[in-house]
This record gives C-alpha cells, sequence and structure tokens, in this order.
C-alpha cells in the first residue's frame, strides 16, 4: 500500500513535458474558481432589474406599466422586480432561462423590438411565450411568492376563493391562467381563442 500512494506521489510530482501533474492539476482548480467565479457574477449581474432596465425598449414599455401595479407598490412594501417574475429561481431552470434570452438579446441588437410601435406589433407574440413558459413550468415563479399551501381562501372574494379551491388545487390550472396582465398590458386580445 505504501509503495502504491508513493507511485501515485511520483505520478503527481513527475513533470509532463515541461510542468508536473500537480501544478496542471492545481492550476486547473484554480482557473476553474477563477473562471466559475466570473460566471457567477455574470449571472447575478444579468439577474437585476437594473440589467433589465438597461435597454430603451423593457425601461420604457414593460417597466412603466409595472410602476401601476401591485406588484411594484403595496401596502406590504414588498416589490416584484423583472427577474423575481421571469427568471426561475432553481439553478438549472435558471440557466435555461437565461440560454433563451440570448434570443431576447439578438432581438436587441438587430433592432426587432426598438420602437414603440414595433413592441405593440410583436406584443401579442412575445405575451404568449411569456405565458405558454409559465404555463409548462405551472407558474413557478408566481408560486416563489405566492405559496398555494398557506391561501386564506376566507379572506378572499367568492369567486377568488372558489377558482383556487378548485382549479388550482386540482392541477386543472396554473396562475398564469388567470392572472394574465396582472404586472403588464395585456396586448390586443382579439382574435386569440379562448379568450373571453
Amino acid at each position: 500500500m505504501k509503495d502504491y500512494l508513493a507511485r501515485i506521489w511520483r505520478a503527481i510530482r513527475k513533470p509532463s513535458t515541461h510542468y508536473s501533474l500537480g501544478f496542471l492539476t492545481l492550476g486547473g482548480f484554480i482557473a476553474g474558481v477563477i473562471f466559475w467565479g466570473g460566471f457567477n457574477t455574470a449571472l447575478e449581474v444579468t439577474n437585476t432589474e437594473e440589467f433589465c432596465i438597461s435597454c430603451h425598449e423593457m425601461e420604457n414599455n414593460v417597466y412603466e406599466e409595472l410602476k401601476s401595479t401591485i406588484h411594484y407598490t403595496n401596502r406590504s412594501g414588498v416589490r416584484a422586480t423583472c427577474p423575481d417574475c421571469h427568471v426561475p429561481h432553481k439553478w438549472t431552470d435558471k440557466i435555461a432561462r437565461k440560454m433563451q434570452a440570448s434570443k431576447e438579446v439578438y432581438g436587441k441588437i438587430f433592432g426587432s423590438i426598438n420602437t414603440r410601435e414595433k413592441f405593440l406589433e410583436k406584443r401579442l407574440e412575445l405575451a404568449q411565450h411569456e405565458w405558454a413558459r409559465l404555463k409548462a413550468n405551472d407558474s413557478l415563479e408566481c408560486r416563489n411568492c405566492h405559496d398555494f399551501a398557506y391561501m386564506d381562501f376566507t379572506v378572499q372574494g367568492k369567486r377568488a376563493a372558489r377558482f383556487h379551491s378548485t382549479f388550482v388545487a386540482s392541477g386543472e390550472r396554473t396562475c398564469i391562467d388567470c392572472h394574465k396582465g396582472i404586472a403588464h398590458n395585456l396586448p390586443d386580445m382579439a382574435g386569440v381563442e379562448g379568450w373571453n
């Protein structure tokens, strides 16, 4: 056993051509830590409201709408920011969403919604993508703050209590099915199937 450990130690210390295997391993570890730190820092910087509204398309359109909603200002002082609703908290889901967002950056670079008119023209399509994403993940971002298990149906309106206790509890519907337009103006829904 002692001889086996000595051989391993010699292999680690033995130079590859110019550097020892131990030096290369340690160097790779340190480089990995630096890369991970930089990657995580960039991920967190792009996960702030300041970053989200740094382009005028977001600041002058959807952010202005958010300011007039209960998600922006309310009696409790709890405020939702862009990433709270549009970026999942779980790491793997967050990475997948960031990869999706690269298409949005492409749109920004090539000016597909750089005017109010272009934004309004594409608004329904953009909203439908977001609604489909929230429907597919069972409104995960909503549930980060609004925990169904702790809802008090006795203080809700009759209609809300009925919908929450039946449709949401059974899994037949999710938050986004009924709460489209809760933080942003709805697009023109004329001609959208199933919309009343």
